[in-house]
């Protein structure tokens, strides 16, 4: 993806090039090559995937690719199903940039539109989060293939250890490549799968309901009467779009009689519990998780406001979907609520209900799925204390990777990093985050540089044993 240049991107591009060079080090590869064989291979090419590709760069862990299957430009949600005006995210958090000031969001907005707009900016535009994520790929030359889905993963054993074979879906159809780690930087639904409740699935047309990440075209719902489910920030701001839109009304219905003030988000930006979360013992994640999630992330309050000022919108609090049905052309949804509000009518349903964890549901892992270890399997939490949603979360290990159900059964789990918002009870706010990435990059990064470089210590102490480069090239007095 190009960008129109100006003077300040290409001082911007030239500071980025200094500050690289003048931290290089140590300059040269170190991992021994393997013919056809990735060191990593990257699925996912959004802010994770290109980051870890950073970082494993920064680390002269050079024989990578990234994969995506979008076109160029359109990695991720901010330019396809993310319908609010500005990230959530706070502007002065950093991530991608790993530490590298130049290549933090506030040098590229200010060398993009001044200082004085970052200086009156509240927070960034989705669509400039995603113009800077492509300038940064950019200029730091990363090396992801668009336009190429990663359809399956698969155990490759060979006489140099266990490899992975991947098979790709791309320009010119399928093909396979070997790779010695994976890393799944596939988002948030990337441990599962979007969710719609089965009473909507089976019982209203495919054309008359759409999940909020699905693509939808709201120039249909001019003048339509729309039922949003959800209490999140995506509901909302989908009930803002079809507003925009000239939707007759929204009726945004919630099961919980009120909607959640506190973001427990704002609360894990600590260095604390960012950088060491991943260390605490189970019941003591655990612990700190079922609070996060019981509290959940409210609609920030711009994204609030968006939908309160049309007078056609509607908010019904305590107000759950219990059954749908059609009758003629209207939808109707049963609330399970009293006698004179049981029933809503709609012409259109938008559905906001978020995820499912559930690694069964990911094409690429259908070989793995049964035999990756679950919370539910390794950690059982007081009684008082369950919690199903956690349970059925990835149990991973301290860089990502997967872990065996069962020991011995499924030995390359151990080369498949995730780094999804799956990750979150095992290692916090990480994947998938952009407030976690700094940290979460870091330890990811880390991670594999050490499993790389103990399976192949055997290669490194002989190339040790063979090094004969002298320094001391002179036993003769220093010329006059």
């Amino acid at each position: 993806m190009t960008f129109p240049s100006s003077p300040g991107l290409v001082a911007l591009e030239q500071r980025v090039r200094r500050d690289l060079a003048l931290i290089d080090y140590p300059a040269h590869a170190w991992v021994p090559p393997r013919t056809g064989v990735l060191d990593v291979a990257i699925v996912g090419g959004g802010q994770g995937g290109i980051a870890t590709a950073f970082g494993l760069m920064r680390e002269k862990i050079t024989n990578i690719a990234v994969f995506d299957r979008n076109p160029d430009g359109r990695e991720g949600p901010w330019v396809t199903f993310a319908r609010m005006l500005t990230l959530r995210t706070p502007k002065h958090v950093t991530g991608p940039d790993l530490g590298i000031s130049s290549l933090t969001p506030r040098s590229w907005f200010e060398a993009t539109h001044g200082a004085d707009a970052w200086a009156a900016l509240g927070k960034i535009t989705r669509q400039d989060w995603q113009a800077y994520l492509g300038w940064y790929r950019g200029v730091l030359d990363l090396p992801v293939q668009n336009d190429t889905g990663v359809v399956a993963i698969e155990p490759h054993p060979g006489p140099d250890g266990d490899l992975l074979r991947l098979t790709l879906d791309g320009p010119g159809g399928r093909r396979t490549q070997l790779a010695r780690k994976v890393v799944l930087a596939t988002g948030i639904d990337g441990s599962g799968a979007w969710h719609v409740p089965d009473f909507i699935r089976t019982a209203v047309p495919a054309d008359r309901y759409a999940h909020t990440s699905a693509d939808i075209d709201f120039d249909r719902l001019r003048g339509r009467r729309i039922g949003v489910l959800g209490a999140g920030a995506s509901a909302f701001d989908n009930a803002a779009t079809a507003l925009e839109a000239g939707a007759a009304s929204v009726t945004l219905c919630l099961r919980r009689r009120d909607l959640p003030r506190i973001n427990p988000y704002r609360w894990m930006e600590n260095a604390g519990f960012l950088g060491h979360f991943a260390e605490l013992p189970d019941l003591m994640r655990w612990r700190f998780m079922r609070r996060i999630f019981d509290l959940n992330q409210p609609p920030p309050q711009d994204t609030f406001w968006r939908c309160r000022r049309h007078q056609n919108f509607f908010l019904r609090m305590g107000c759950p979907w219990i059954g749908a049905r059609m009758d003629g052309d209207e939808i109707v949804i049963d609330t399970g609520v009293g006698s004179g509000e049981r029933e809503l009518r709609f012409d259109q349903l938008i559905v906001g209900t978020g995820f499912l964890i559930d690694l069964t549901l990911r094409p690429e892992l259908a070989r793995f799925a049964g035999d990756i270890a679950l919370w539910r399997d390794r950690f059982s939490p007081p009684d008082a204390e369950a919690h199903a949603l956690l349970g059925s979360h990835p149990y991973l290990g301290d860089a990502f990777q997967f872990q065996e159900k069962h020991p011995g059964a499924s030995p390359a789990l151990r080369n498949v990093h995730n780094f999804t918002f799956g990750a979150t009870p095992s290692m916090g706010l990480s994947g998938a985050s952009i407030s976690g990435m700094r940290y979460g990059i870091s330890r990811l990064v880390s991670g594999l540089a050490r499993d790389l470089f103990l399976d192949d210590a055997g290669r490194h102490l002989d190339s040790l044993l063979a090094y004969d480069v002298p320094e001391l090239t002179s036993l003769d007095p220093p010329p006059a």
